[in-house]
């Protein structure tokens, strides 16, 4: 099936409603923080995946054992990182590099596929064989369904436009999703190939978008389509991974080659809210560890949504851990939080997030992040 949900949007009308994504570019902070980003933006550096994609592989992937696989995606993570980082200081150009009848990709590929058949890409693991139908957490089988693909402009300022793209189904159950329709219903959208989602995302960029923006629901269970689409386009634009970061360590070592910025969501302070409110386990211990490591990989913004009567529990203790473990990270301090979704049905036993944020509250959380030294003014 062809999707046919694209929702175009002026290329210019971004810049009238949101002056900010012009102006927020003149912050020294913002260009340092988000340098790499900023020039694969502006076609001045080549976005990771397109140099994934030179990287050579000489083996025969179908006789590979699923641990012969990762060592040498070991082997070649680090042949990539060796060969980008020749591609900026020589300034090696990629549109002259030969794509090899088998790359990296290639790689990245076949080891994603072996993923779903057994199904581990977020930390529910299902070990489920999604490929055969069944059907994971997230609510999902092997196919891939996009609710609505278009220009973003209600993202972040450095973001905007973001080539954003819908995806259905989600690993979390949160109480109060304000895109339920989506992340709830896993039928809510029409049905892409990876060649689909390439054409999408192609088309995009030549709309204007400064970035292809992967989100949902969820993008992580559909991480399959995803990395199979890039052997299909080859436009250089900054690729985002806007998730609940509820991911495996496999998924993230695929991603780490690929992802140019990051956009995690960092939503709960310790388990027990996490399990109350999202249905989730071991989230602190989980998201911290994807934080980290997509630190070590590319630019971030890290997203924490203030929860009303949660500043203590959530808010405080999240912000602390990004100024001690991610401080060089852009913060966006989230103030738009409203009753939706199962709370508005059951507000008697969700009293605590039956109402929006008081001002006392939002001053607070902006409060916490000043003293911490987090960097949250130009991204909101």
């Amino acid at each position: 099936m062809v999707f046919t949900g694209m929702i175009i949007n002026s290329g210019l009308f971004w810049r009238v409603l949101r002056p900010d994504a012009i102006r927020v570019w003149r912050y020294k902070e913002v260009r340092e923080r988000l340098q790499h980003y900023y020039l694969v933006m502006t076609n001045n550096r080549p976005a990771k995946y397109r140099v994934v994609k030179r990287i050579p592989v000489e083996e025969k992937l179908d006789e590979l054992s699923w641990e012969e696989l990762w060592k040498l995606h070991d082997e070649k993570s680090k042949e990539f990182r060796e060969f980008y980082d020749e591609v900026i200081d020589k300034g090696v150009d990629i549109d002259k590099e030969r794509v090899p009848e088998v790359s990296f990709l290639d790689l990245k590929i076949s080891i994603v596929e072996e993923m779903i058949k057994k199904c581990m890409f977020c930390e529910w693991r299902c070990g489920v064989n999604r490929l055969k139908g069944a059907i994971g957490r997230c609510g999902l089988d092997w196919r891939t369904r996009i609710s609505s693909a278009f220009l973003h402009i209600g993202e972040e300022a450095p973001l905007i436009p973001s080539g954003t793209i819908f995806f259905t189904g989600c690993s979390f159950r949160c109480v109060f999703c304000q895109n339920w329709e989506i992340s709830t219903d896993p039928d809510n959208g029409e049905e892409v190939t990876p060649e689909e989602l390439a054409k999408i995302a192609i088309k995009l960029r030549n709309m204007g978008a400064r970035n292809i923006n992967y989100v949902g629901g969820n993008p992580d269970q559909q991480l399959h389509t995803i990395i199979k689409s890039l052997k299909y386009m080859d436009v250089n634009i900054p690729l985002l991974w806007n998730s609940n970061f509820y991911m495996t360590t496999e998924s993230m070592k695929l991603l780490v080659d690929i992802i140019d910025i990051w956009l995690p969501d960092f939503k709960y302070g310790n388990d027990n809210c996490a399990w109350r409110l999202s249905k989730v386990k071991k989230y602190f211990s989980v998201v911290s560890r994807n934080h980290l490591i997509a630190y070590q990989h590319g630019d971030m913004i890290i997203r924490h949504l203030v929860l009303p009567n949660h500043l203590e529990c959530c808010t405080e203790p999240v912000l602390k851990w990004i100024s001690d473990n991610c401080p060089n990270a852009l913060v966006n301090v989230m103030d738009q939080y409203r009753p939706e979704h199962i709370v508005l049905l059951h507000p008697e036993e969700y009293k605590d997030l039956s109402r929006g944020l008081t001002s006392a509250e939002i001053r607070r959380a902006y409060s916490i992040a000043k003293d911490l030294g987090l960097c949250f003014e130009y991204v909101s």
